[in-house]
């Protein structure tokens, strides 16, 4: 029973670092603002994680999870062009939070691209496994330019997520999730 409220806390606490770090930036944060989003002591935290980058590795796995649930969700989906769309619909309705913060995936990549310690390149898997994904997608759509078509298609949300951040306007993402639907119809 201990090592389940232990893994739920340490869990809780990954879900947090992941949520403040997008909000705040890996800088910017402190533990204490960690502990205070999980809603546990800060004592507690050192007890979970020794260090802030071992909180930052917690919350890109919690990002790798949620990346592995929504493509579980997607692929439930009857077709390839479905599902893409519905990956573009879903980063649609996550305009707002992008309009504030950026994506959360691609915000944390960018911020630790300017280190040395190998945490830059465990976020890019994360992102690697969505051009995986979207790749799959478009060689069942029968393209042999499935690998460029999942670049273009994640470049294009990570290059909206900046621009819908920058001016502050998820009008933006909405309209360009409009484009890539279109796009992907278009591919069929």
């Amino acid at each position: 029973m201990a090592d389940s409220r232990g893994a739920v806390k340490r869990q809780r606490l990954a879900s947090a670092a992941a949520r403040v770090l997008h909000e705040r930036g890996v800088e910017r944060t402190t533990l204490a603002d960690i502990a205070h989003a999980a809603d546990v002591p800060l004592g507690n935290v050192y007890y979970y994680f020794k260090t802030k980058d071992q909180l930052v590795e917690a919350a890109i796995d919690a990002q790798a999870r949620h990346l592995r649930e929504t493509i579980d969700d997607l692929d439930r989906l009857p077709s390839p062009a479905e599902r893409l769309k519905a990956l573009v619909r879903g980063w649609v309705a996550q305009r707002e939070v992008a309009a504030q913060y950026g994506c959360p995936t691609g915000t944390l990549a960018s911020e630790l691209d300017k280190r040395a310690d190998g945490l830059d390149r465990k976020v890019a898997k994360v992102i690697g496994r969505l051009i995986d994904w979207a790749e799959r997608q478009f060689r069942e759509m029968g393209r042999g330019d499935a690998r460029e078509l999942a670049v273009a298609l994640v470049a294009a949300y990570q290059g909206i997520s900046l621009l819908t951040n920058t001016f502050r306007d998820p009008d933006l993402m909405a309209a360009e999730g409009r484009r890539l639907e279109r796009w992907i119809d278009s591919l069929s």
